[in-house]
């Protein structure tokens, strides 16, 4: 006998009220997650904003402080002056607008100029302390470092600590830029020269001759070779 027909079974009929469950259980997990996605997107949104404001901030800060500088600059070298000033009184603005240009972001070329009007000022502790500042917060600037530890060279011997003078020169000649080495070496000459150290200066004097032979100290390098050995 012929084998029966299985029929196949019908597939049940989603009725209006089955789809109706469908529709609110999307709805419910849409609205749970958004309970627990509004939180996410309103803190990405702050973070947003406040980054934004920081960036425009800082940028603002940024102008500010290069106005000042430049304020403090010209005062300094009293450059455009409607009036000129009694030198004490022109440091003293300078170092105003260099304190405040420092105040709003932080950058060597304002302290090393607040350094420069303490000198100037003959307050050369306070000169020495801000110099030594430079040196801590900045140390892998190539520019102000090195000008840094020849000005704390400069301030030593006008306090008459050659020794001090002399300690800083060698720190200046094996910082890692080659900036001012060859002024180091001329330097520690001269120093040990009043010290009454001539071999030593010599010895300086001939090193500066050899390594660097395209300084524009050479000559006085050479010149007081030739005194010593004259």
């Amino acid at each position: 006998m012929p084998k029966a027909i299985k029929k196949k079974a019908a597939k049940p009929v989603k009725t209006e009220e089955g789809m109706r469950n469908v529709i609110q259980g999307a709805r419910e997990f849409v609205g749970e997650k958004r309970r627990v996605l509004l939180p996410a997107v309103v803190a990405l949104v702050v973070i947003i904003i406040g980054a934004a404001g920081f960036l425009l901030y800082r940028a603002n800060m940024k102008s500010r402080a290069a106005t000042l500088e430049y304020e403090g600059y010209k005062i300094y070298y009293g450059l455009y002056q409607k009036q000129p000033l009694q030198k004490a009184e022109q440091y003293r603005k300078a170092l105003e607008k260099f304190q405040k240009a420092y105040d709003a972001v932080k950058s060597p070329y304002s302290l090393f100029y607040v350094a420069s009007c303490y000198y100037e000022m003959d307050r050369y502790d306070d000169a020495l302390k801000t110099l030594k500042e430079l040196n801590q917060r900045f140390p892998d600037d190539e520019r102000f470092v090195p000008l840094s530890y020849y000005k704390m060279a400069v301030i030593d011997l006008k306090k008459g600590d050659k020794e001090a003078a002399m300690k800083v020169l060698d720190t200046l000649y094996n910082y890692r830029t080659g900036s001012l080495k060859d002024l180091a070496l001329l330097e520690s000459g001269r120093v040990l020269d009043s010290m009454g150290k001539k071999e030593d200066a010599l010895k300086k004097y001939e090193e500066l001759t050899k390594n660097f032979p395209d300084s524009p100290f050479i000559d006085e390098a050479k010149a007081r070779i030739e005194a010593k050995k004259g």
